[in-house]
């Protein structure tokens, strides 16, 4: 009797051992934590020619009204003018997004350009420029503009699919062909974004800050590739925010990279990271920014394990693996 129990016991014991595995295999895919969306890695083994970190850069192109947009000096933004906050924005404008395309096209690196839809008809000399000097940069969808004319985030998701739509439309007029590339203006975003961009063809989003590995958000309207955009590495906030210099940029930009790149070499199994780097025309389109810049691109070039590569080549690679 005392044998039959302990049999019976032990079959309890395993069933109730397989059943716990059953559940934990079924709720392997885990939701993200911010929109509690089905949360799938990207398990990408190494990128083209055996690479194990890619590195992108995304150039933000954007327009504002007049009063409004980055202040290098945030004590004279109550005058009016601001003349000050004006002309610093506009050097960027004028100055700076031409010489960072003529950068990029002399190290021969590839470019992923952020676009607000407005700025083409609102700067058309300028857009020519850019277009002329980097003809093959991929076009990410950036909005309309970045002050007056952002996602309507408390209207709805209609609202923001229509928004989304008008900021294609507007994108694909300008560049003749329909990007897939999204990221929210201002890096303001709700979940609802994540539903409506993707229900408007876009295929992967700059708007996730959490991650070093690809990974797909399963939205209702169906799956959303999350490229790292992490927010550390954006040189606007390492400058504006956090006061730091286009030199100090530069240690920041190298360290973030070379720890990515120690790790993979210390764990060849792991998954193929990727960071994507946003630069802004204000910053990086200054002559101390573009020396900067042009060090880092130098520096990466040496890197054999790195990956130099525009969003949408990281994206068209993992979506064929």
């Amino acid at each position: 009797m005392l044998v039959l129990c302990l049999a019976l016991f032990g079959l309890g014991w395993s069933l109730s051992l397989q059943a716990s595995v059953l559940v934990a295999e079924e709720s392997s895919v885990p939701n993200d934590p911010v929109t509690n969306f089905p949360e799938q890695s990207v398990a990408i083994g190494q990128w083209p020619d055996g690479k194990k970190v890619a590195v992108c850069f995304v150039f933000y192109v954007e327009t504002w009204e007049s009063g409004h947009g980055p202040a290098y000096r945030p004590d004279m933004v109550d005058r009016k003018p601001d003349l000050v906050n004006e002309y610093y924005r506009q050097y960027g404008i004028k100055e700076g997004i031409v010489r960072v395309a003529k950068l990029f096209r002399s190290q021969d690196v590839p470019l992923s350009i952020a676009l607000n839809a407005q700025f083409p008809e609102k700067h058309p000399e300028v857009w020519k420029g850019l277009r002329s000097t980097a003809p093959d940069a991929v076009i990410v969808a950036h909005g309309m503009n970045n002050s007056s004319d952002q996602l309507p985030l408390g209207e709805g998701l209609d609202a923001q699919r229509r928004y989304i739509r008008q900021t294609l439309d507007l994108i694909e007029k300008a560049t003749g062909s329909r990007v897939e590339g999204w990221s929210s203006p201002s890096v303001e975003a709700n979940i609802s974004t994540y539903t409506a961009t993707a229900a408007e063809g876009i295929r992967y989003s700059l708007d996730a800050m959490d991650s070093d590995d690809l990974y797909i958000l399963t939205t209702p309207s169906g799956p959303l590739m999350m490229v790292p955009y992490p927010v550390i590495t954006v040189d606007m906030g390492q400058v504006l925010a956090r006061l730091q210099s286009p030199s100090q940029l530069e240690v920041l930009w190298t360290d973030y990279i070379s720890q990515l790149v120690k790790e993979a070499r210390d764990d060849p199994g792991e998954s193929a990271a990727v960071v994507a780097i946003g630069i802004h025309p204000f910053v990086c389109g200054t002559p101390a920014g573009a020396a900067v810049l042009d060090r880092v691109l130098s520096w990466l070039k040496q890197q054999e394990t790195v990956w130099l590569a525009d969003v949408q080549a990281v994206y068209n690679y993992a979506s064929d693996q």
